[in-house]
């Protein structure tokens, strides 16, 4: 058992010796805001010990399964024994005969199944942060779209989080995958840094090559304020992009009128808001018939998007929760919102939640693996 108990220690520990140099030598102490450096090791911890949880309720739920198994199956091979033998006579054992499988030896083979697992999805999940995103391509239909907007194709970005577990190199190549897929126009929604100032100027110096011919239009997200909001906005605005807060930025296409709505983050940690406020200032400086789509961090503003008829909401925010129970279809981010990733539809009104592309806090991502979004709109 010693050994077990030290194989699960090594197995929970490898993860942690895989970013060591990267959670203790980069944010960390690169912050140097005080108030800022508890909630990041309480979020490096709680989502260790969230994933260790959920590890060892489903392995438990399984080794109590096979326990009940294993009884009923003593139990029948005990009570056929006992009408086949004579009365007290004690029935020799034989070479071949299997050795019971003890009490000592079950825990053990479960000990170890234990660590395996963990090393497993501990990897598969620091593998799958550090991937480059994943392109998810869909066509989005509207009865209303305009003629001159017909085909139109919108690269949507979320979450970039560049720090610590995303450095410019990383950055550069995100930046060729986007300008490969050669898109009419491309949206931000937020958290474009991670924590420090100290990284603005790599994404200034990456991002500055992201091109598109209607643009690049960015909204602020909650980390970006952490980090600083002034100067993540003049980050953005060198890298050439158009940032919006709580306004309106125009388009012109083929004689139709694209609406960009660009709201901010909300100053509050309420789940869900609706942003009703900034959504309606932003509503004032739309023009007339204009087609309409909200760029928003978090997605409860679609909440009041859809009563008003915007046809379409960008958010992102909740990472896909980083963990996603395929089984059960559950996630972590359930505990933040209900639109924890995807697309909705309510009505004539949909919503698209990305996963984003960077991480926060435990650079992990458990079947919800880092994406950006293609989407072509179409009439229909």
């Amino acid at each position: 058992m010693r050994i077990a108990l030290a194989v699960v220690f090594a197995a929970f520990n490898l993860p942690w010796v895989l970013v060591a140099q990267r959670a203790l030598f980069g944010s960390m102490w690169s912050i140097g805001r005080l108030p800022f450096t508890a909630p990041w090791i309480a979020w490096q911890l709680l989502g260790w010990i969230f994933c260790a949880l959920v590890v060892v309720y489903l392995l438990g739920k399984g080794v109590w399964w096979l326990v009940l198994q294993l009884r009923g199956a003593w139990y029948a091979v005990a009570a056929a024994a006992a009408r086949d033998s004579p009365p007290n006579r004690e029935q020799p054992r034989t070479a071949d005969r299997a050795p019971a499988l003890t009490r000592r030896r079950f825990l053990a083979r479960a000990v170890y199944s234990y660590a395996g697992a963990g090393v497993a999805l501990s990897s598969y999940g620091i593998s799958s942060a550090y991937h480059l995103p994943r392109l998810t391509r869909r066509t989005l239909r509207f009865p209303d779209l305009p003629a001159g907007l017909e085909g139109l194709t919108l690269l949507h970005l979320s979450d970039l989080h560049a720090g610590v577990h995303l450095g410019e190199d990383k950055m550069q190549e995100i930046v060729a995958q986007a300008n490969a897929l050669r898109p009419d126009l491309i949206v931000q929604t937020g958290d474009m840094i991670d924590i420090s100032p100290s990284y603005i100027p790599a994404y200034v110096r990456a991002f500055r090559d992201l091109q598109a011919p209607l643009g690049v239009v960015t909204v602020l997200g909650n980390h970006d304020r952490y980090t600083g909001e002034s100067e993540v906005i003049r980050g953005c605005r060198d890298a050439g992009q158009v940032f919006v807060q709580n306004g309106c930025h125009v388009i012109e296409r083929g004689g139709a009128t694209l609406a960009l709505l660009g709201i901010d983050d909300p100053h509050n940690w309420t789940a869900d808001d609706p942003q009703t406020g900034d959504l309606d200032a932003a509503l004032t400086a739309a023009p007339p018939g204009a087609f309409r789509v909200l760029l928003a961090h978090r997605p409860g503003a679609w909440d009041s998007a859809a009563p008003r008829g915007i046809p379409l909401t960008l958010a992102g925010h909740i990472h896909g929760g980083q963990l996603y129970l395929p089984l059960i279809g559950w996630s972590p981010g359930r505990l933040i919102t209900k639109y924890v990733m995807g697309h909705f539809q309510r009505g004539a009104s949909q919503l698209y939640v990305s996963r984003g592309i960077g991480v926060v806090g435990v650079p992990i991502r458990v079947f919800a693996p880092p994406e950006i979004e293609l989407f072509e709109l179409r009439r229909g």
